[in-house]
């Protein structure tokens, strides 16, 4: 039977979100301490936990069929590789520095200077694009360290809390590009395997789905119904329910997670009362 390889990262941040998501799909995974492959107990996948800087040319050359991975690294290393859905855990940024005493006023200021970076490839292209011309120094390993050793004058590189670059006595600068972990595949994927990957690819979007959503309950007087379901977006309409008490209703919808406190205001002020806001585990539309 046909198994769809996926890659994600050895270890780190990525790593525990991308074993976070594949429970939350369903998928039940043996995995030994310090294994290199597992296979899923419950669904036809296998996982490969490889160097994150590596992953890329695995998509390209077939050896997985798809990976979790950070946005940035495919566009560093394999911005021809195509992306099936982006996941909305593990945001950074990828950004330019500067030493916090420096003068910084636009791009321009990077003209002739040194930078210091792990992403030579999407440096370049930000430079190209503005126009500028620089020095670039590629380093694997502390680039924050490059301005304080006299090695740069800048620095490119990925940015969450900004509290490595604070204490490194850094600024951020510019934003070049905003990423987040994605699901990426291989140009080589079998179509046995593109099937599969269809069926985790509609589980994924459920489980994120219903990340963005809350499921609320409330009851209002009927002579409200009207207005307050005005007010709910719902799916495709709220839920209506009489309740034992007479001239009131239950209603039931679907909110966006980050229109909570906006609606719920609303609501209150259109007569709903007993207001209930739950998470949803999944939601298949």
């Amino acid at each position: 039977m046909s198994k769809l390889k996926i890659a994600v990262q050895k270890s780190g941040r990525l790593n525990e979100d991308s074993m976070k998501i594949l429970k939350a799909v369903g998928i039940s995974i043996d995995n030994g301490k310090d294994q290199l492959k597992a296979s899923a107990k419950n669904f036809p996948l296998e996982i490969f936990y490889l160097r994150n800087g590596d992953i890329p040319q695995y998509l390209k050359d077939g050896v997985v069929d798809v990976a979790i991975i950070g946005e940035n690294v495919l566009i560093e290393k394999g911005n021809d590789i195509k992306i099936a859905e982006k996941l909305g855990f593990s945001s950074c940024k990828v950004s330019v520095a500067v030493p916090k005493g420096a003068s910084y006023n636009s791009i321009k200021d990077l003209e002739g200077k040194r930078i210091a970076t792990s992403y030579p490839n999407t440096v370049n292209q930000f430079l190209d694009k503005n126009g500028i011309k620089a020095n670039l120094h590629i380093i694997n390993g502390s680039v924050e360290i490059a301005p304080n050793i006299g090695l740069a004058d800048a620095i490119v590189d990925i940015v969450s809390s900004g509290s490595t670059l604070f204490k490194n006595g850094l600024k951020e600068a510019e934003v070049i590009l905003k990423s987040e972990a994605v699901l990426a595949v291989s140009p080589k994927i079998s179509q046995d395997n593109q099937a599969i990957l269809n069926k985790l690819q509609f589980r994924l979007q459920s489980v994120l789905k219903a990340r963005q959503s809350r499921y609320v309950l409330l009851n209002a007087p009927n002579n409200k119904v009207d207005d307050i379901i005005s007010i709910l977006p719902g799916m495709k309409s709220p839920t209506v329910l009489p309740l034992a008490k007479e001239g009131w209703s239950s209603i039931h919808s679907v909110i966006n997670k980050n229109d909570f406190w906006e609606i719920i205001d609303e609501l209150k002020e259109n007569g709903a009362e007993g207001i209930l806001v739950c998470p949803i585990e999944n939601m298949v539309i």
